[in-house]
């Protein structure tokens, strides 16, 4: 019989006392105190391997039972077993250490394969460039030295000559037959790998984009070629076949695709395949019309295993089959562009992604015109929307994991999609969708429409307060667009998602809820689940805060998506789209979304900066040194717009239309103006001499409070609250205490009236929004019952200190303290004003 070694490795990473860190000499002299060495049958590693899947860490009991009901393991001591059992949790680390060494390793070589292929293009583009400037530079000295000559005409003739010569096309039209299409299927390939791997396009790092082992890939954006090119290479853990299936259904993870219709197809002799689409996109705003393509689609293989799909725009001066114009869309047209799938060694694929278009930018608002001649946004949009879901896709075949929600990564992905295309439905209303206009009030600022289609109302149910439930429905969508100024949208949006009290109306929240059929209860709360560059949550309607209590049948949540809150990227659309979901939220439940989308204008400022403050109250920087910091800010991102688009849907009984279509546009209005207030209080030009603005908390009044706070502080605990305050105003140095400080009110139901940005950072909140917050609200039971024993404390001696425990931020997150102090604010008379509390090393936990 063949007998097993037990090899007597380290053990480190086995359970129980100093055994499990035991050098590999001291395993062996313990697996040898016999003085022989141990040796296990098949049957005996048999048994061990059985019991180890079920148990890696078993205890002495646990051991000595194996012993007990193996007889083929009763010649073995105990110690030894420990010691097999140690060995092996080693030998499986050392193997998943090495997997994930080796899959590092993989990713690196990839990287390291697509640098060297990244600097070999940037050498040859710079060759180029070198040949050209030489080039250049001889034909500006022989047109000096003709100058001098009387045959200059013929020279400007000739020069006229050879720019015409570049007008004409270089091909020759070409028939729709196969050998034509075919013809400019090749010509397309060509095209698109020298624009993928050669140097047909000047490309440029986009910026705040720096490729690494843990980045999305190389991303690059064109300079100085017609339209807008974007590309991007990357490595995913997917197989080429794979990648080329997803990347071909791009309305899966192309937001901003409406349809993609295959008209017609045909197989090539080399085994490719030559595809006919007519492409829609939905429009980003309501201020410009959507976009539509008619593309030839060409996939073949390189004699090197790559596998290629590459488009471009059909058009007549290619004598090829055209698609006749469709009504609301502008006919944009795609330059060769597509994908190259490379196999990768070990597994995945590296991938080459060239988007390059001419959308069009004739054909809308002047002011708009960035968002069609950006670079930096069409890669945000789609080159690195296609990177970041092959990522995920790759995220979720290696890790199925069911999320918090009861639900896999994939359903959760399927349910944001179905959000945005809701949201981008809204925003469009093209009428095959069933949308119809009604007519203006007489102002045309918000557009309201009407869809009764049975497609849109599908498992909505409008319920009324005498118990009957209307089947006879609709959905009514009031939008809007407006430009902001110096707002950087990642920052706009971040309020809006966080403070939704300060914009929202709650009975309007109650109204788009009732559509919403309640049903048993079964969903779990969760704070936030993150896929593809996005995350979504769930907010109970009620308090529109997170809750940990019981879920009740009935109760009417928001899901909510989110994407574009990072403010260090450059050009990103940020967007928040929600919608109202019941207890029961089954997979084909009725979704009725509205929402925001904020696009920059000027895509290739970053306008945002790390250092700016999501709070109304960060015009406390005044005087000289607050007027310095806007003017740094302002100097660094330029002027800066972006445009907003608001969209807001209701379900509602079609005889009440009238009455929901005022409502609708009364409150589409009633947040507008909040959003202009907000972005205002955002915006760096706030520190500019525009009259009409409120004054700034920045005024004597909160000067005055700052001195009362220092004065009161130094008289009750004998020591400054400030050092250095004489370097500069008080109420700056108050205001960028490191500790949080909170004043709240003496009432009998204290609320916060100040806080410094600590204070409102700790509470996750605003200056504006701080006076809805009561000073019972930001503790847990055991804070309020210690607060309210010891209240009356500060009323007589003045003061008191707390020991450190946890409170609670407005979004209800928990925020550790390491102690407190209150102390009574005195005024000018002496009496009290409020109460200041001081929280001292706070974190949120």
């Amino acid at each position: 019989m063949m007998a097993v070694s037990s090899g007597c490795k380290d053990g480190g990473g086995g359970g129980g006392g100093s055994m499990g860190k035991m050098s590999a000499a001291a395993a062996a002299a313990a697996a040898m105190d016999n003085g022989k060495y141990v040796r296990y049958t098949p049957e005996q590693v048999e048994a061990l391997e059985r019991l180890y899947h079920e148990c890696p860490k078993p205890s002495s009991m646990r051991r000595q039972q194996l012993i007990r009901e193996c007889p083929i393991l009763s010649n073995i001591e105990p110690k030894q077993i420990k010691v097999w059992f140690q060995n092996r949790r080693c030998r499986e680390k050392q193997r998943k250490e090495a997997s994930r060494l080796q899959a590092v390793n993989r990713k690196l070589t990839a990287m390291n394969k697509l640098l060297m292929e990244e600097n070999d293009r940037l050498q040859k583009q710079v060759s180029q460039l070198v040949y050209e400037n030489s080039f250049f530079r001889q034909q500006t000295q022989n047109a000096t030295l003709a100058t001098t000559d009387t045959s200059c005409e013929s020279v400007v003739t000739s020069g006229q000559q050879q720019q015409q010569h570049h007008l004409t096309p270089q091909h020759p039209p070409r028939d729709a037959s196969p050998a034509g299409l075919l013809s400019i299927a090749e010509e397309t390939l060509a095209q698109f790998l020298s624009k993928a791997t050669g140097t047909a396009v000047e490309w440029v790092q986009m910026p705040g984009m720096k490729p690494g082992p843990d980045s999305i890939g190389i991303v690059a954006i064109s300079h100085g070629c017609t339209g807008v090119a974007a590309r991007a290479c990357g490595l995913v853990g997917l197989e080429p076949t794979r990648v080329a299936e997803i990347l071909k259904d791009r309305p899966s993870w192309y937001r901003d695709c409406r349809a993609v219709d295959l008209i017609n197809a045909l197989s090539t002799g080399s085994g490719g395949t030559i595809e006919l689409l007519y492409m829609q996109l939905y429009a980003p705003t309501t201020l410009a019309p959507a976009r539509d393509f008619w593309l030839l689609r060409y996939t073949s293989v390189l004699e090197d295993g790559s596998l290629v799909i590459c488009e471009r725009s059909l058009n007549n001066t290619q004598n090829g089959p055209s698609m006749p114009p469709t009504q609301h869309f502008v006919r944009a047209e795609m330059l060769p562009s597509g994908y190259l799938i490379r196999p990768c060694e070990g597994g995945g694929s590296i991938i080459h992604i060239v988007d390059h278009m001419d959308l069009e930018p004739w054909s809308v608002p002047e002011v708009l015109r960035p968002l069609y001649e950006s670079s930096t946004l069409l890669a945000q949009k789609t080159t690195m929307a296609a990177l970041r879901h092959l990522r995920q896709i790759s995220q979720e075949v290696s890790q199925p994991n069911v999320s918090g929600w009861g639900r896999r990564p994939a359903a959760l992905r399927a349910l944001g999609q179905r959000l945005s295309k809701g949201f981008n439905e809204a925003v469009n209303g093209f009428a095959d969708d069933g949308w119809s206009m009604l007519e203006s009030d007489g102002i045309d600022d918000v557009t309201v429409l009407v869809n009764s289609s049975p497609s849109k109302l599908m498992g909505v149910n409008v319920s009324y307060p005498n118990g009957f439930q209307s089947m006879n429905s609709a959905v009514l969508c009031a939008k809007a667009s407006m430009l902001l100024q110096n707002v950087p949208p990642a920052i706009l949006l971040r309020f809006l998602r966080e403070h939704r009290s300060e914009w929202a109306d709650s009975g309007i929240d109650a109204y788009a809820a009732s559509a919403v059929k309640a049903g048993p209860c079964s969903l779990p709360i969760s704070r936030a689940g993150n896929f593809g560059g996005q995350f979504m949550e769930v907010i109970k309607l009620e308090n529109m805060g997170y809750r940990e209590d019981m879920i009740m049948p009935g109760d009417i949540f928001l899901l909510q998506l989110c994407s574009g809150v990072d403010e260090n990227a450059v050009g990103t659309c940020a967007e928040l789209v929600f919608a109202p979901i019941d207890a029961s939220f089954s997979d084909d439940a009725p979704i009725i979304p509205s929402g925001f989308r904020i696009i920059p204008l000027d895509a290739g400022v970053d306008a945002s900066s790390p250092n700016r403050t999501l709070d109304l109250a960060s015009a406390l920087e005044v005087g000289p040194a607050g007027n310095r910091a806007a003017g740094d800010i302002s100097g660094r991102s330029g002027s800066t717009k972006s445009v907003m688009t608001i969209a807001f849907q209701f379900a509602f009984e079609v005889h009440l239309q009238e009455n929901v279509a005022s409502m609708a546009r009364q409150y589409v209005r009633s947040i507008i103006a909040s959003v202009q207030r907000v972005a205002l209080a955002l915006s760096p030009s706030r520190f500019g001499s525009h009259t009409g603005l409120r004054p700034p908390p920045g005024t004597p009044e909160a000067q005055t409070l700052a001195r009362w706070i220092c004065q009161s502080y130094r008289c009750y605990l004998g020591a400054e609250l400030l050092k250095n305050e004489g370097s500069e105003s008080i109420l700056k140095t108050l205001w960028h205490h490191t500790d949080a400080l909170l004043c709240c009110s003496l009432k009998a139901l204290p609320v916060f009236t100040f806080a410094n940005q600590a204070g409102l950072d700790m509470l996750e909140t605003t200056l504006v929004a701080l006076q809805d917050i009561t000073l019972e609200k930001i503790f847990d039971d055991n804070g309020r019952k210690t607060l309210c024993s010891e209240f009356p404390q500060i009323m007589q001696q003045g003061f008191m200190c707390l020991q450190g425990g946890i409170c609670l931020s407005s979004m209800g997150r928990p925020v550790s303290y390491e102690r407190a102090v209150a102390w009574k604010v005195l005024n000018e008379e002496e009496t009290a004003h409020c109460i200041c509390f001081m929280f001292i090393n706070w974190s949120f936990v």
